[in-house]
């Protein structure tokens, strides 16, 4: 500023001499024009005083804590609105802005809506035969808000065609609830809440509530659970406080460990807007905002107040913070100012008090207000800041009068105006779009218009009357607490009915939801208060200190050393993770060769010298024993002497509590990650190698494990029978009980029905089924329609004829047929069949390979399905076994009582008996041989990729090899015997040893040649 004072130096003029006289000189004839220009200066420092004072004011308050959108322009004020005439600079140069363009959408989420919209097809057809399924999945049944909002919102959702049952860690009175709605409980053991135990595939969508009911998220990310729709709903803000402390805590792995849980829920649900912007850390684009709760209302459902003289008004805002927060509180005090017009400011002593609450308790905004309330000659303590931290619920108890103070478009009815509403406070707020929406004016509360704050003192007049508040703002105070008890309660229920019909994907035999609106207006227009009415005394106190001690017992167990959490985790989770296990084999494989190098090197030591013949033989020998070591262990052996061998395909970590651990089934993996560790299970993708793509391995489903046992059968399966069993039999509890295992031991040892198809998965029972349709018509409701189609188009090909009049017939006599891959066959009868389910998969593959491997859609499945063909080679054993003349025997999974079905004497007549005989199939079988044998076709084929290529020219060739590889052996050996005899006799002598003379004759030869 000092520059200021001394004016505006003038250039200086090249050449020129200055002395002292010159500069006084020249000063006193500038100094004439420095007093003209000085009332200038000072207007220049007047205003950069000015907007030093509005730079210090936002630089000390709070700043955007979430982003503005940049599509939509920011509304501006016209020259008619009626505003202080001090506040029209701030019109003028901008600054007046209330945030009318800060909004939450979640994009990701709009999008993933609008192309999963896309691809469901609109010409399949869907039968509706079963209602949707949803499981929800509680932490507790304990009588809390969000119990009954889920209640509110199953009714509904009940009322519109979807099927609900209930799985929670713990029990509660809520469970009566439940049950009272026709909803079945579970409650399941809290310490195996990590492992499977429930089949999660039969559910369509899955529901989980609150943070603690983290345990069950195990599950849900092991596979084959990954890719079920899951929505979590979070009520309360505990771990976005406690998790900002876990970088500065050293909790880094807690925190990955919690985003890896967020980024696995299809859809994050919050209850406002604020939550989403406490857990940005964990935001992966899942966050969806369904706005309503009944938690106020409960709150405030047994609160008293004592009488007070004093009569408060509180100020409250949004809940974001933005930059003309402050702008809109001194709007207000300068509208209520008059109020306190007859009081002395040094002499204040009356019982009306404001009070504004906002900002945070780090700021400074206690002095800006402080600095508000003294430039509008307020008197002191009238007006008093109070920070919106843990200070929310006590300052709106004490209030007589609730003033919503933020002119923000929010997204929906602020909370704060709930909480005050719910405590029976009359409210007075700016007619914004969503407090319109659910306020009427002058009778749940009073409205006035954003763009004239000054009408605000006429309303405030009309409450305080006399000193006190008037008897019509009690009874509208009154109105709006009634009228608060079921807000909300039709957008949430429209938000989840909405959500889900998104998110979720029916399969064809699924009937479609009804539209919400169906729904009756007393089911979705309010919360379900009489169901709790009984509970509500029985509730938990305080939700956010167990929500705390729960947060703390996780901290607690990620405290612990690694050993401890080890063995914690082993206790807890009977499912090892899988991450854990191949870091134990990785060290166990380091020591073992570690060791393995110790010991050749002291053996290296000790050993005597032998000579290289011996070690070329010491080698051979080694390679030669190396095929022929095969260590057995108990399991193996006692398979051995059994008739029948019952194996389980299995897929991921979720499906091993689902497994049988003894010598009568034996595991087959589909992939190495996720095979059972120290078991003798069978890793079907080193036998097969087509089921290392995850294409075929999908699209196959079980009979991948068909072709990997069928290969080269005689070198792994040695029993007499071969049985398959599949994991969700048993998590349905229907796979064979020890009385119906021995029966069909028996059976098969006496050959009670000889050659036979065994079953115990019954179709009319299956719950895809409940209209107990006949075999093509379930095939069609499970496969969109396009069974028929399927099996017509894939046996033309397959048979190579142009038309098939019918499909093979599949009589409706009142027996039942087999579902979900759960049967037993003699060892030669299941080669049969996987030689004909072979060319038939290659035939459906050839039809389906190009569009659907391009685009993962299929005529099979009404949206995109990667387990296309295995609904349609579900069923295809029935089909095989009936026209080929088996006998098909039900056996009861828990009585073990048998019932053959479709006799064969009442078969005769409907069987393709030519189509499906062995020397047939035989026949088209080895063509199909000489044909992948002869390398003549182009292209992509599945067939020689499915098992073994074997015709009688093959095995003419394997023998022709041998012999080959035999003589050339031989023509080696030989070689080498001939090439180290002609070294030996070539080897030419080193020289010829000579004698030398002795000593004397030395000498004296020495002296004569002196001489």
């Amino acid at each position: 500023m000092g520059s200021l004072e001394s004016g505006i130096p003038i250039k200086r003029e090249t050449g020129v001499r200055w002395s002292k006289h010159s500069l006084l000189q020249r000063n006193r004839s500038n100094r004439s024009f420095l007093l003209k220009r000085f009332s200038y200066i000072q207007w220049i420092c007047s205003i950069a005083v000015f907007f030093f004072f509005v730079v210090f004011f936002q630089m000390f308050l709070p700043g955007f804590v979430i982003d503005k959108s940049s599509d939509k322009p920011v509304r501006r004020i016209s020259n008619k609105e009626l505003l202080p005439p001090d506040m029209l600079v701030f019109k003028e140069r901008g600054v007046l802005s209330f945030g009318n363009d800060v909004r939450l959408e979640p994009t990701k989420v709009l999008m993933s809506f609008h192309r999963d919209a896309l691809t469901i097809s609109s010409d399949a057809q869907r039968f509706g035969f079963r209602k949707p399924k949803l499981a929800l999945v509680f932490a507790d049944l304990l009588a809390d808000p969000e119990q009954m909002l889920m209640v509110t919102v199953s009714n509904a959702l009940i009322e519109i065609g979807y099927k609900i049952e209930v799985y929670s860690l713990e029990d509660g009175p809520v469970r009566g609830i439940w049950q009272q709605m026709g909803v079945s409980v579970t409650i399941l053991d809290s310490n195996r809440a990590s492992s499977c135990v429930i089949d999660w595939l039969s559910y369509d969508g899955v529901i989980v509530n609150s943070l603690e009911a983290r345990s069950m998220f195990t599950c849900f990310m092991q596979e084959p659970f990954k890719s079920i729709p899951l929505v979590w709903a979070i009520n309360d803000e505990t771990l976005a406080v406690r998790s900002r402390q876990y970088n500065s805590t050293g909790h880094t792995e807690l925190l990955t460990d919690w985003k890896k849980i967020f980024s696995r829920a299809s859809v994050v649900v919050f209850h406002n807007y604020l939550l989403p912007i406490l857990y940005s850390g964990f935001d992966t684009g899942n966050f969806y905002v369904i706005p309503g709760s009944p938690r106020e209302a409960w709150k405030a459902k047994s609160l008293d107040f004592p009488p007070k003289e004093d009569i408060v008004i509180s100020i409250v805002g949004s809940q974001f913070l933005y930059k003309g927060q402050w702008l809109e509180h001194a709007l207000l005090l300068e509208a209520l100012l008059p109020l306190f017009s007859g009081y002395n400011s040094e002499s204040y002593k009356s019982h009306l008090k404001i009070i504004v609450l906002g900002g945070e308790s780090a700021s400074n905004y206690s002095v800006a207000i402080e600095t508000i309330s003294q430039n509008l000659t307020y008197p002191k303590d009238a007006v008093k800041h109070v920070s919106v931290a843990g200070n929310v619920d006590k300052i709106l108890e004490s209030s007589d009068l609730v003033i919503y103070g933020s002119f923000l478009e929010e997204q929906s009815f602020p909370e704060i105006l709930m909480k005050a509403m719910a405590l029976g406070k009359p409210i007075v707020a700016p007619d914004l779009l969503h407090i319109k929406k659910h306020v009427d004016d002058r009778i749940t509360g009073y409205l006035f218009p954003k763009e004239n704050p000054k009408l605000l003192l006429q309303i405030v007049l009309e409450v305080i009357a006399e000193g006190k508040i008037s008897p019509l703002a009690k009874n509208i105070g009154l109105m709006g607490k009634a009228a608060v008890k079921n807000m909300m309660a039709l957008e949430t229920i429209e938000g989840y009915a909405t959500l889900l019909e998104n998110i979720l994907k029916f399969s064809s035999e699924v009937a479609s939801p009804k539209d919400v609106q169906t729904v009756p207006p007393k089911l979705r227009e309010g919360w379900s208060w009489h169901l709790f009415e009984a509970l509500m005394d029985a509730s938990p106190n305080n939700r956010t200190s167990r929500s705390y001690e729960f947060i703390a017992n996780v901290e607690g167990h990620w405290n612990q050393t690694p050993e401890d959490s080890t063995k914690s985790r082993v206790v807890n989770d009977d499912s090892f993770v899988y991450e854990i296990w191949e870091g134990e084999r990785y060290l166990q494989t380091v020591n073992s060769k570690k060791k393995q190098q110790d010991e050749e090197l002291k053996g290296r030591a000790l050993q005597d010298h032998v000579t290289w013949e011996e070690v070329y033989k010491s080698a051979k020998r080694a390679d030669r024993s190396r095929n022929d070591l095969h260590e057995r262990d108990e399991g193996e052996l006692q398979r051995i002497g059994q008739p029948l061998c019952i194996y389980e395909p299995y897929f991921g970590e979720g499906t091993w509590s689902f497994l049988h651990n003894y010598s009568l089934y034996r595991g087959v993996g589909m992939s190495v990650k996720g095979r059972r560790p120290g078991m003798d299970d069978i890793d079907a993708s080193s036998r097969l190698t087509l089921l290392n793509q995850p294409y075929y391995r999908d699209a196959l489903g079980d009979f991948g494990a068909f072709f990997a046992i069928s290969n080269k059968i005689d070198r792994l399966h040695r029993n007499a029978w071969i049985g398959f069993q599949s994991w969700r039999a048993t998590a349905r509890k229907e796979s064979l009980s020890n009385i119906a295992e021995n029966a069909l031991l028996n059976a098969i040892k006496t050959r009670k029905h000889g050659d036979a198809l065994y079953f115990w998965v019954r179709m009319d029972k299956d719950p895809r089924n409940p209209l107990q349709k006949p075999f093509w018509s379930f095939c069609d409701a499970i496969n969109a329609g396009n069974c028929r189609f399927a099996y017509n188009e894939t046996l033309k090909k397959m048979y190579s004829v142009k038309d098939i009049d019918s499909l093979p017939p599949m009589p409706e006599d009142g027996d039942t047929w087999s579902v979900m891959q759960s049967w037993v066959l003699p060892t030669g009868s299941f080669v049969e069949f996987v030689m004909f389910s072979r060319m038939f998969v290659d035939s459906l593959d050839a039809q389906m390979y190009e569009e659907h491997h391009r685009t993962n859609r299929c005529y099979l499945s009404l949206t995109k399905d990667k387990h296309c063909y295995s609904r349609v080679l579900e069923l295809l054993v029935n089909v095989w076994a009936y026209h080929s003349a088996r006998r098909i025997v039900y056996i009861d999974p828990v009585t073990g009582l048998m019932e053959e079905q479709h006799k064969q004497k009442d078969r005769r007549g409907h069987m393709w008996v030519d189509w499906f005989s062995y020397t047939f199939l035989k026949t088209m079988d080895e063509d199909l041989a000489e044909e992948a044998d002869s390398d003549r076709r182009v292209g992509h084929w599945l067939w020689p990729w499915t098992g073994e290529v074997v015709w009688k020219g093959s095995l003419e060739k394997e023998r022709q090899r041998k012999n080959v590889e035999k003589e050339e052996q031989k023509k080696r050996s030989k070689d080498k015997l001939n090439r180290m005899r002609r070294k030996s006799h070539r080897q030419k002598a080193i020289g010829k040893y000579i004698k030398p003379p002795p000593e004397n004759a030395n000498v004296t030869t020495f002296l004569n040649a002196d001489a």
